[in-house]
């Protein structure tokens, strides 16, 4: 398969029931396959239980669709919740399991200390309607949204984090994530690429952002996310440019989580010209770290 082949669509960020997606991993893989999305990488927060399945569906019907396996690992870096996305892990190497239940311990208890907050505002029932909506999964931020819509206490989910959940907001609780250079560190481990997501969400002036990604690369991560189906104009060009400032491969995603209006799986991920797409580093035979269906 080369890189080459301009029908090909990468979409290497989206997400399942296994963390705050609304759709299970079969249902995930077959609708990436209905968008035009050649490779797709799964990539759940600080969770890897939905690839088993969704290699297990492509193989059951036959789908054309290469599997990337991968995570989102959230961290913490001057006081910003920043997230690191692993693609090409071992899901079974014991240093990336046991980093991952140690995530989960500390997503359990921010989750929590959130139901805790909102109950003392008078939002009864919030933990249970989290867990309700997480299915078994690691109860996040996005359950808490989507069960106060849920309430009425807000129309949208972006509505829900500026009025309860963003710092300084009623259910707010700072992150004990790890570091930056833990993430990356587990990432290697495992055999994959440490790629630094969607910069442009951070709310983060160019001079501080401009620190983040020297940071980053200095701690060893090699890519960043350049693309996304929703972004500000000319935030694709200026993301492009830090990449080749700091050295960086380029990748792309659209950090799908439910099917919607504005995001979608593969839709209109493409990368500007002069940086290099993450995956072309895969193409090469040599690469034994590849883990794919």
């Amino acid at each position: 398969m080369s890189d080459t082949n301009y029908a090909i669509i990468y979409d290497l960020h989206s997400h399942t029931t296994a963390s705050d997606g609304l759709l299970s991993p079969e249902q995930l893989v077959h609708r990436a396959v209905d968008m035009r999305v050649g490779t797709l990488a799964i990539t759940d927060h600080d969770s890897t239980d939905a690839i088993p399945a969704a290699q297990a569906e492509i193989a059951r019907a036959g789908l054309n669709l290469r599997l990337i396996t991968g995570v989102e690992i959230s961290t913490v870096w001057e006081n910003h919740e920043i997230h690191i996305v692993g693609l090409n892990i071992d899901i079974d190497h014991p240093q990336m399991r046991d980093f991952l239940q140690a995530q989960a311990e500390r997503r359990l208890q921010r989750a929590k200390l959130i139901a805790e907050r909102l109950e003392k505002a008078h939002i009864a029932g919030a933990w249970e309607g989290a867990q309700r909506l997480a299915q078994g999964a690691s109860v996040t931020r996005g359950h808490f949204a989507r069960f106060l819509v849920e309430m009425g206490k807000a129309n949208t989910m972006a509505d829900v984090f500026k009025k309860y959940l963003a710092r300084g907001k009623t259910g707010y609780v700072p992150p004990q994530w790890c570091t930056i250079e833990q993430a990356i560190e587990v990432i290697h481990h495992s055999g994959g690429t440490a790629v630094l997501a969607h910069p442009g969400r951070y709310n983060l002036s160019a001079k501080w952002l401009k620190r983040l990604l020297a940071h980053f690369a200095q701690s060893g991560g090699e890519a960043m996310e350049v693309a996304q189906c929703q972004q500000a104009p000319n935030e694709r060009a200026q993301l492009a440019l830090y990449a080749r400032q700091f050295g960086l491969l380029a990748s792309q995603g659209s950090d799908f989580h439910q099917p919607c209006p504005w995001i979608e799986l593969g839709r209109k991920l493409w990368l500007p010209a002069g940086v290099e797409g993450v995956w072309q580093r895969w193409e090469q035979p040599q690469n034994k770290t590849e883990r794919e269906v």
